[in-house]
């Protein structure tokens, strides 16, 4: 046992395998990092270049900055340079990338300078490094710059040491995943010499930039920065060669960060802690938000800054998570047990200073609970500026007007109720009833016409009953007291009431939500067709998010709109693109990604369990969506692409199942074919060599019988084709029968008649009813049904006679073909006319296609009768055929 666990250590690691395996698929990524501009990284770049073109790599300049250097420029020199696009940005031409021509070009290596570069509006992506994403997946090796200060978890550093807020940033995700990190480093004393020589810019803009950026204490820190983060970068490398080939190394600690945030400003600063520390300690961190659950989800600017934040955590390389609980404390720790978290990152904004006495902060909480786990604390830059500011709510204007209503509304019913009992009772304790007034403007205004009651009855109470009345003096001390009582029971009371009423609220909008996703799942559910699911989705959108929607499904090699609300809803240029961005690379694209967002919508794939089934779009508008009609949106498109993905294998099925049933209709007439026509042709072609070889030295009886066998023979091929065209007339819909006027006992002699000079043997018995009507039909397919059925009984009526009857029932006629064979087992007599089915072992069948009964049915069907069979028919034995045809009024002797 001891020995299988020191081989599986020895294993290499899964994840680092399929993940090495994913990058082979790909393109590769190689970025020249540098501490500040000018310390030669794109010269480094071209000249590495030029060395992989004379060694015959295929080397493609996409696009390259040289900035006014003479000696940049010069290594361009030998190397293809692709042309630009020009595109007209706010009065000027701008030369940009072409991603298209560089796809459409596709070398080897492209080389596209600046990778934190801002790309012009109408682009297809409106950063520089996602046209780079899409290179790399198009299996194209991209040549990269970048500095060290456009890292985006590094913003806030490099403000604080330069004094410059960096605009222009790159997720880290994207350099953790480049394939080579190339330092290019340059003392910062050389760099400023080469900047005031003129190197770096240009000369009238040097000084400038030594005042303001490139000083000595700057360029030191920013090459701290540069040399740390790709000593990171050589570490993951080293350890993910380690994990791939099952070798002992210096292991990274198994720590874990929890990452906690809020919508308070101090949260970004947080995140880019916490993603500074999880790099240091190469842990994966989980970014998570918390909210009550209690109460609706806060103002749409509240869900807005989470959406911000979580994005810019994922862009670092965090996941992120939301969790719903009123227990903070509790709700943070059960979720790093259960994530196995090791460390705890939470922001400690300032606070005024009663609020630190009356409640313990949430860092304070969590530092007493958090056994064994480690709390980083991120506080605020300025000691006395960011502090955690959670303002009252207060209502708009309207809500004010009608919260100061209500509060006054109450307060003057309570009066009046008050003084009309005053005139009648003396009570001493008549301040209850400002209780009721307080209760009802909290439930019917909430918590500030609750407040607004409580000051509002404390006031008139004082001013109506208390004396002096009508004076807002207190003559009695013991009053002032009761009154400051009163006061702090009814603002608390209506505290109460007015979050009951909010909960309640709550619970009634959640309760809709849920309600209304469960009538859509129920609905979704008893849908067959991708087109009734499809609408579905689309009204129960519209209706609850009350902007256009547009579903678009795959047709051949595009996207199509399959259903739109309003019907009229048209998609242009940059919509289309967009919705095909999202299917091929199954990630939003459109409003608000990073992907075509000029496009009037945003566009989510819909990912059932075998991929991706279409295509979501939802109109953008002015406000954001909150958090619960993103819970909803994300909801109802997983369910519809669940029951997209169900119509499309059921539909699926439907295609394999008659392919499996053509299938093995070939395969039955294939068998017929070989065994039944390969034994009258072997008869056939023996008779014709004997006749030949012998001739005349034959007797002429012998002659006579293999001509015989010969003709006999021959029918036999010609009644097998003939059955296949009639087959094939049937299932073609073409058969057309004559609708005549049949005389039933003409048309059953004749079949027997024909039956009887195929089998000379054979004993056939008849009985006619001497008054059968007349019936409606076609007499040859009604005689050759008839010969199919004789033909049938002879082969399996075992040398027995064969009966056939012809009567009268009711108004119909019945025709019956009855023979004496062992008969048919209950559960196959539907399935004798089938297809190409037959009775009996394939060594022992009798000869046949298997198709007389089926094209007997065929024949009867089309001429408006009816057939079926009966077994047994005699004595536990036997088989009989029936056939039902509707007669005429007159009989036939009256005819």
């Amino acid at each position: 046992m001891a020995d299988d666990d020191r081989r599986d250590a020895r294993r290499p690691d899964p994840d680092a395998l399929l993940a090495l395996a994913e990058k082979d698929r790909r393109g590769k990524l190689t970025v020249f990092l540098g501490a500040a501009p000018g310390v030669g990284k794109t010269y480094a770049m071209l000249s590495r270049a030029r060395r992989r073109k004379a060694d015959g790599v295929d080397v493609v300049v996409g696009l390259v900055e040289t900035h006014g250097r003479s000696e940049t420029a010069a290594l361009l020199d030998g190397l293809e340079v692709l042309p630009r696009r020009r595109i007209a940005y706010r009065g000027r031409m701008l030369d940009e990338f072409d991603l298209d021509a560089a796809l459409a070009r596709r070398p080897r290596i492209v080389i596209v300078d600046e990778l934190a570069h801002s790309n012009p509006d109408d682009s297809r992506h409106p950063k520089r490094y996602q046209d780079i994403e899409e290179l790399i997946t198009a299996g194209i090796d991209v040549w990269t710059a970048l500095n060290i200060q456009h890292l985006e978890s590094l913003a806030d550093v490099v403000a604080q040491i330069t004094g410059v807020t960096v605009r222009e940033r790159v997720p880290d995700i994207v350099l953790k995943r480049a394939d080579e990190v190339l330092l290019v480093d340059l003392a910062p004393s050389e760099l400023i010499e080469r900047l005031r020589d003129g190197k770096v810019y240009l000369p009238e803009s040097a000084n400038r930039a030594v005042d303001r950026f490139f000083r000595l204490g700057n360029l030191t820190a920013l090459r701290e920065l540069a040399l740390r983060r790709t000593a990171d970068r050589v570490d993951d490398q080293m350890v993910d060669y380690l994990k791939q080939n099952a070798i002992d190394g210096p292991w990274a600690t198994a720590e874990r960060l929890l990452v906690c945030v809020g919508s308070d400003p101090l949260s970004e600063k947080v995140v880019r802690v916490a993603s500074r520390l999880a790099s240091g300690l190469n842990a994966p961190w989980l970014v998570v938000s918390i909210e009550r659950a209690d109460r609706e989800a806060d103002t749409p600017g509240h869900v807005q800054r989470i959406e911000t934040l979580f994005r810019l955590a994922e862009q670092l390389g965090a996941e992120t998570r939301r969790v719903i609980g009123n227990d903070f404390v509790d709700e943070i720790l059960k979720l790093a047990r259960r994530e196995h978290v090791t460390q705890i990152v939470i922001g400690a904004p300032k606070r005024a200073g009663w609020r630190k006495h009356v409640k313990q902060a949430l860092p304070e909480a969590l530092a007493n609970d958090a056994a064994g786990l480690g709390i980083h604390i991120v506080t605020p830059d300025s000691p006395s500026g960011e502090r955690m500011r959670r303002p009252l709510a207060l209502p708009r204007t309207q809500a004010w007007r009608q919260s100061a209503l209500s509060a006054a509304g109450f307060v003057a019913l309570t009066v009046l109720l008050g003084k009309t009992i005053d005139l009648f009772v003396d009570l001493p304790n008549i301040s209850l009833l400002f209780l009721l007034s307080v209760l009802g403007a909290s439930v019917t205004g909430g918590y500030v016409a609750a407040f607004l009651a409580a000051v509002l009855s404390a006031l008139a109470y004082n001013f109506f009953f208390i004396d002096p009345q009508c004076t807002f003096t207190i003559a009695a001390p013991h009053e002032v007291f009761a009154l400051f009582v009163f006061l702090i029971v009814a603002m608390i009371a209506g505290g109460f009431a007015s979050r009951i009423r909010q909960q309640a609220e709550v619970a009634g909008l959640r309760a809709t939500e849920l309600q209304s996703l469960h009538d859509f799942s129920r609905k979704l559910a008893t849908t067959e067709k991708s087109e009734d699911a499809i609408w579905l989705a689309v009204s129960q959108l519209q209706s609850r998010l009350r902007r256009n929607v547009v579903f678009l499904l795959a047709r051949k090699d595009d996207l199509g709109v399959a259903a739109a609300w309003p019907p009229d809803t048209d998609l242009d240029v940059t919509d289309l693109t967009a919705a095909r961005w999202t299917h091929d690379k199954r990630e939003p694209a459109g409003r608000g990604t990073g992907t075509l967002p000029n496009s009037r919508f945003e566009f989510r794939p819909l990912l059932g369990p075998h991929g991706i089934v279409g295509v979501c779009g939802v109109e953008h508008a002015d406000e954001p969506l909150d958090l619960n009609a993103e819970r909803m949106l994300s909801a109802v498109l997983d369910q519809t692409a669940i029951a997209l993905d169900r119509a499309r294998l059921a539909d699926e099925t439907i295609v394999q199942a008659a392919r499996l049933e053509g299938e093995r209709y070939r395969d039955a007439l294939l068998s017929s074919i070989s065994h039944d026509l390969r034994t009258p042709l072997a008869t056939i072609t023996g008779a014709v060599t004997a006749l030949r070889e012998l001739g005349e030295r034959m007797s002429a009886e012998s002659r006579s019988d293999l001509l015989q066998s010969i003709e006999e023979e021959s029918g036999r091929m010609s009644r097998f084709v003939a059955n296949l065209l009639d087959m094939t007339r049937i299932e073609a819909g073409t058969l057309k029968p004559k609708r005549d006027w049949i005389d039933v006992t003409d048309v059953v002699q004749s079949a027997v008649e024909r039956t009887r000079k195929h089998a000379p043997g054979q004993i056939i018995e008849t009985s006619i009813a001497t008054d059968l009507p007349l019936i409606r039909g076609d007499s040859v397919l009604i005689s050759q049904v008839l010969f199919n059925l004789l033909d049938n009984a002879i082969k399996y009526g075992a040398g027995e006679p064969v009966n056939v009857y012809a009567r009268r029932e009711g108004k119909d006629v019945i025709i019956s073909v009855t023979d004496l064979g062992k008969g048919i087992p209950p559960e196959d007599l539907d399935r004798i006319f089938e297809k190409f089915y037959r009775r009996g072992n394939p060594d022992g069948r009798a000869p046949g296609t298997g198709l007389g009964l089926s094209i007997a049915r065929g024949f009867i069907e089309a001429m408006g009768g009816k057939i079926h069979a009966e077994s047994p028919a005699l004595r536990k034995r036997g088989t009989r055929i029936v056939m039902r045809f509707p007669g005429s009024a007159e009989a036939r002797g009256n005819a």
